[in-house]
């Protein structure tokens, strides 16, 4: 039996001669270097590190099992990225009553002392431009939210978002408009609110 090195997926025993690890050494070559940005981009779906990791995981594993099917010469990259989001989709029940336990049980324990001290302009005065781009970004709906991580953070061009999304691309284009006119809205809104607090 050989050993499969999976890098921080860790090692996977694989019993097959090795002309059938060729196909598996390619997957290796194709796969391990969209790690990051899978995992950049499930960080952003779960708002979780361990269930992005988890995501990864899976999304990995399934991928590697089905490989067989893959077809050269098509797009590896949005291949890999349709898998997760596949796989969010299909456990997104699971990670809402996980992250609703864990939001509740912060409720329980009350505020912060240090947060009950701030005031609104420490608290806008700390926080950094990318903070605030972050959290506008989290408030967009699901939908706007993946088309514009695709886009922007993972410089997907709008044919690879469609098919990562399974969406024509006209959609993939008024998606990026909604979600970059709902950032631009919340980070106005921001700077609204800020404005009243300076002149006290």
């Amino acid at each position: 039996m050989s050993r499969i090195g999976l890098g921080s997926l860790g090692v996977v025993p694989f019993g097959a001669s090795s002309h059938d690890d060729e196909p598996v050494a390619g997957f290796e070559e194709l796969a391990m270097p969209l790690f990051d940005p899978l995992y950049n981009f499930a960080r952003w779906l779960v708002c979780n590190s361990n269930d992005a990791e988890d995501l990864v995981q899976e999304t990995y594993l399934k991928a590697w099992r089905s490989f067989a099917s893959f077809q050269p010469g098509t797009n590896f990259r949005a291949w890999m990225f349709q898998i997760l989001r596949n796989t969010f989709l299909s456990s997104c029940a699971k990670l809402e009553r996980r992250m609703t336990v864990a939001m509740d049980s912060e409720e329980e324990d009350g505020p912060e002392l240090a947060v009950e001290t701030e005031t609104p302009e420490t608290i806008l005065m700390n926080r950094s431009n990318s903070e605030l781009v972050e959290r506008a970004i989290g408030d967009l709906p699901m939908h706007y939210r993946e088309a514009l991580l695709l886009c922007e953070v993972e410089e997907m061009s709008y044919q690879e978002i469609a098919e990562v999304l399974s969406i024509p691309i006209g959609t993939v284009m008024s998606r990026l408009a909604r979600a970059r006119r709902g950032v631009r809205q919340s980070l106005l809104n921001v700077s609204a609110c800020a404005v009243p607090h300076r002149g006290n």
